[in-house]
């Protein structure tokens, strides 16, 4: 995806390769719907807890922090719950302008931590969920929640990744 742009504002990220981790989870999503990568644009911000916190804050009047946060260039939403967004057409250049998403490291890593699993699992099913952000897919309702957490199934399962909503009792 030649349109991906990555910003890295805390110095942890590179030790991820986030731009690996986001190529590959943004190509996968625009693959999985049938989009065709090379026409999209995106840009991640790779951040810490304190700058998301600001974020939100300014975003979604919640100032505290968060794992992801994603801005739609367009909004896309489904006409009704459960259904399929809007579809994301190409602008007067040609390309399709998916939008922006941010990701906090802080709370990657300890998010992953909590989950006993590696971060770059977890950062990339993140990637995908805002990619799916970015092109209209949300969790508000339940309708719109299954359809959005099916679709990341899948896509996570097609890079080899455990189903992220599955519990796993304890011992």
């Amino acid at each position: 995806m030649q349109g991906l742009d990555v910003v890295i504002e805390d110095a942890r990220w590179a030790d991820l390769d986030l731009e690996s981790l986001a190529q590959t989870a943004a190509l996968a999503t625009l693959s999985h719907l049938g989009i065709d990568a090379a026409g999209c644009e995106m840009t991640v911000l790779a951040c810490d807890d304190a700058r998301i916190t600001v974020l939100n804050g300014d975003f979604r009047d919640k100032p505290k922090a968060t794992n992801v946060l994603s801005w739609p260039a367009e909004e896309r939403g489904a006409a009704q719950p459960g259904g399929d967004p809007l579809p994301a057409l190409p602008g007067p250049d040609g390309m399709i302008e998916l939008g922006d998403i941010a990701i906090s490291y802080d709370t990657c890593a300890a998010e992953a931590a909590a989950a006993g699993k590696p971060v770059q699992a977890h950062v990339t099913h993140l990637i995908v969920h805002g990619v799916l952000h970015l092109l209209g897919f949300d969790h508000i309702c339940d309708p719109d929640a299954a359809l959005m957490e099916g679709l990341e199934v899948e896509i996570l399962g097609k890079l080899g990744h455990d189903d992220p909503y599955r519990i796993i009792p304890a011992d």
